[in-house]
């Protein structure tokens, strides 16, 4: 079986389309139906079937797509093996959220800089969701990403996910407001993210455990955006212990449940060997 009839395999389990797979690698629809067909003749089994106007993987076409994963990444780690004392260089494509930038990556780049010029790193600022479409589309190389301890991610079997860091989340509210406790705002407005729906799964999580649903009024990607929304008394939202709460507002603890943010590092698997991605990676666990 040729790996690039694997590659077209794994593409077509991923976006669900002949089309967009064809988008995807640059070359025709009937190219990939034709390509696939061939990878089915060698497999000895039928691997899609029609599905209304489109088509879907067979039993044997999912089992063979999870098999092309690791195949695929086995192959990559090979070629990385062929020269494993390379001194570190290229271009360091990262997608990551605000927090991870400044407190994981910013301070990688700074010593790159001294230590290992010859890597360059191209950072874009993307919630979790966007990071992993651009991985999957090998448009960046490296993914910061996070979930909560309350919303745990599922990371597709293509990729490896290596924890960073963990951060306690607290309950930010008028500092002037009597109640100190989650259930003392059930009747209040409440703020979460505009981008990811990640806190608003927590907030409605905690909310229900202690016996209330939150009235989701307003969204905002930006913590400095949501303080100011709480000073103008529009709500009350998640926001980091650390954050350094503005004058007026105040982050109260949450415990039972405790709610935690989750860093993670997310690479496409069997990519981890590249010299300058993997320079990072150490970078980023000993930070």
């Amino acid at each position: 079986m040729e790996t690039r009839r694997l590659r077209l395999l794994v593409e077509l389990s991923r976006l669900g389309s002949m089309r967009a797979v064809a988008d995807e690698v640059h070359i025709t629809t009937s190219t990939v139906s034709q390509q696939l067909a061939v990878l089915a003749r060698e497999a000895g089994a039928t691997l899609i079937e029609p599905a209304g106007r489109r088509v879907r993987l067979t039993p044997a076409g999912q089992r063979l797509a999870r098999h092309a994963v690791t195949i695929l990444a086995a192959v990559e780690a090979a070629r990385l093996d062929l020269d494993p004392g390379a001194e570190p260089a290229g271009e360091l494509r990262v997608a990551g959220f605000a927090t991870a930038v400044r407190r994981s990556l910013l301070p990688v780049a700074a010593t790159l800089a001294a230590a290992h010029p010859r890597v360059r790193l191209l950072i874009h600022e993307h919630e979790p969701f966007e990071a992993f479409e651009l991985l999957a589309m090998d448009a960046v190389d490296l993914a910061l990403t996070y979930d909560y301890n309350l919303a745990p991610a599922a990371f597709d079997p293509g990729l490896e996910a290596v924890p960073l860091w963990q951060a306690p989340w607290g309950l930010a509210v008028p500092a002037h407001a009597p109640a100190t406790d989650f259930a003392g705002f059930a009747g209040h407005d409440w703020i979460v993210n505009s981008r990811s729906t990640a806190d608003e799964d927590v907030v409605r999580t905690v909310a229900s455990l202690v016996g209330f649903a939150p009235r989701i009024v307003h969204r905002a990607d930006s913590l400095d955006l949501v303080q100011d929304m709480i000073l103008a008394g529009l709500g009350v939202g998640l926001l980091p212990m650390d954050v350094g709460a503005l004058p007026g507002v105040r982050v109260l603890p949450l415990a039972g449940p405790e709610v935690r943010l989750r860093c993670y590092a997310v690479t496409r698997r069997g990519r981890s060997g590249w010299p300058p991605l993997a320079l990072v990676l150490r970078l980023l666990a000993t930070g």
